[in-house]
């Protein structure tokens, strides 16, 4: 087989054309924030849900504050509007269990803050020289700055999901889909395929650079676990036979009492969950979510698969095998649209497994961008050659054995954050977040 082809080459939009979409993600940013935190009263945005997580004033508050840093300060250089609390709003300086007790703006004033900042952005954009640094180069920074905003947008989603009370958001559901009647699983080809990208402009320091990977064939699931097939593990006994888990995953369901997945429970002989302020019946059909790695792993092995390394999922995603090229998604280089992902808030819940065909790569894997993030087998480590930008602690700070990589994005993403190449990371024992699974095998020819 020949080398396979170098990173996607993108091509640099002109000024105006950088300008609307770096406008439009911030724009779709804030309203998204406006939603997560009006829709609740004062007591509920100053209130700590969970020590897992910040209050939602707080993120609020940072939301505005990172984008004074980054765009006003650092590419406009602008005078500081607030100095005294850039100290409060670093998520370096204060863990999430302590964020109560600071002196935090209230939500009037954290929202006053978030809305002179934007208007300031606004103005600076309108005027800004896309050239000349590394932070302004295709407008990286506005970009890097709509993408923090939507992910503490999917912070604050989890929050919400955490938080007790009735239901505050609302969404309609994913379109009904027929029932999913394709092959459980697809080969992928073995071989080298370029992994990462150095071209893709808004890309984040850990998804960089682009270099090449060699995968040995292997079997990878077409459609994420099921809710329906996890409770098929949990039945026979999974939670209670010991040698499915790791030592550390076991010691620790047993420390805290696992028995399922996070916020369900079994009532008159069936499965009910809490879904934002909601207890329904667990759906069959739907990909299983709020499991850690540990309980994805032990699933795996009892299914007698394992979970993907990152470099397998990722070359499901985007290898092309007609063109020996890696995709920007599993669907082509075209930028996500409703048909493609299950994305963006636009539901609040994962879409029945084999939706999105529209969506789905070019071996035939489907819902690989949205719906649920999906653990992989790998550590969350350096590529070949990264640096670190434009600060240490957005990556280079987590890489190691104590955090594991989830690919794909969620329901909870949007699509400025979410891409063939994206990485997210966490540790093995967390369940709050919006994740599930899928699983692989090795060829055995």
């Amino acid at each position: 087989m020949s080398a396979p082809e170098t990173d996607t080459t993108a091509v640099e939009p002109d000024a105006d054309a950088l300008r609307e979409r770096a406008l439009a993600s911030l724009t779709t940013a804030r309203e998204r924030t406006a939603l997560l935190t009006d829709c609740v009263d004062e007591p509920d945005l100053t209130a700590q849900h969970s020590p897992l997580m910040s209050p939602l004033v707080w993120d609020l508050a940072h939301i505005g504050n990172q984008e004074e840093l980054w765009l006003l300060r650092a590419v406009g250089g602008r005078e500081a509007m607030r100095p005294e609390i850039d100290t409060l709003y670093d998520a370096f300086e204060h863990p999430r269990a302590e964020r109560p007790s600071l002196p935090l703006l209230p939500p009037a004033e954290a929202r006053r803050y978030a809305a002179e900042v934007r208007g300031r952005v606004t103005d600076l954009l309108a005027a800004a020289d896309f050239h000349g640094t590394r932070l302004t180069e295709a407008g990286f920074a506005f970009g890097m700055i709509a993408q923090h905003e939507q992910q503490h947008d999917e912070t604050m989603l989890i929050t919400h999901q955490l938080r007790k009370g009735p239901q505050a958001l609302t969404a309609p559901d994913p379109e009904p889909a027929a029932p999913f009647t394709g092959p459980a699983e697809v080969l992928v080809p073995g071989g080298p395929f370029i992994m990462g990208t150095s071209a893709e402009p808004w890309a984040l320091d850990n998804e960089r650079p682009a270099h090449p990977r060699e995968v040995a064939p292997f079997w990878i699931d077409t459609t994420p676990v099921t809710n329906g097939a996890y409770q098929a593990f949990i039945a026979d006994g999974g939670y209670d036979t010991e040698r499915w888990w790791t030592p550390e995953g076991w010691a620790h369901i047993r420390r805290h009492s696992l028995r399922a997945p996070q916020f369900w429970r079994r009532d008159a002989g069936q499965w009910l969950r809490r879904r934002f302020g909601i207890t329904e019946v667990v759906p069959a059909e739907e990909p299983v979510l709020h499991v850690c790695w540990y309980e994805a792993d032990a699933y795996a092995r009892w299914a007698g698969r394992r979970l993907p390394t990152e470099a397998e999922w990722e070359k499901a995603a985007r290898f092309d095998p007609a063109t020996g090229r890696s995709r920007r998604y599993p669907w082509g280089d075209a930028d996500p649209a409703p048909e493609h992902a299950n994305l963006g808030q636009r539901h609040l819940r994962p879409a029945p497994a084999g939706s999105y065909p529209a969506g789905e790569s070019a071996l035939g894997v489907r819902q690989l961008i949205g719906d649920v993030w999906e653990w992989t087998a790998s550590d969350f480590l350096p590529y070949p050659g990264f640096q670190a930008f434009p600060y240490k602690e957005y990556s280079e700070v987590f890489f190691g054995s104590g955090y594991k990589v989830l690919r794909g994005g969620s329901f909870a993403v949007d699509a400025v954050a979410c891409r063939g190449t994206f990485r997210n990371w966490d540790h093995p024992i967390r369940r709050q977040i919006f994740s599930g699974f899928r699983t692989a095998r090795s060829d055995s020819l």
